[in-house]
């Protein structure tokens, strides 16, 4: 039961995410919507870890399923990239524009990721046959 919570939770911050991608010209208000995004995201990663122990069992990949596997990969890659993310958004606020084509850029890459997340956390909270 708590995986269509957790479910209902990924997908909730993929429409926030779409949300802040449509107000990017609005920037402080898409600055407010993706920075929610991400921490959510966060949380919700704490959440799993405090009621499934994901780090024990992604840690256990050679006897994992691959999607698992591909799941985990593509999870920790969003997160690594929420911190790029941060580092040039805030450059860009603080007047470095030479780096928003680099902050689109990795910006629709953590958006993608996130997605591919989403899609194969599907696969990743299958029951054991």
């Amino acid at each position: 039961m708590e995986a269509w919570l957790m479910q209902t939770q990924s997908l909730c911050i993929v429409m926030l995410m779409i949300a802040g991608i449509v107000v990017r010209r609005k920037r402080q208000l898409h600055v407010k919507i993706m920075s929610l995004a991400m921490i959510w995201d966060v949380l919700l990663i704490l959440q799993i870890e405090l009621s499934r122990s994901a780090i024990l069992k992604a840690s256990k990949a050679v006897s994992n399923p691959m999607m698992l596997n591909i799941h985990v990969a593509i999870a920790v890659t969003t997160v690594v990239l929420y911190g790029f993310m941060v580092y040039t958004g805030r450059a860009l606020l603080s007047g470095q524009s030479q780096i928003r084509s680099k902050h689109r850029i990795l910006g629709y890459s953590t958006f993608l990721m996130r997605v591919l997340t989403f899609i194969t956390s599907f696969w990743a909270v299958l029951p054991k046959e």
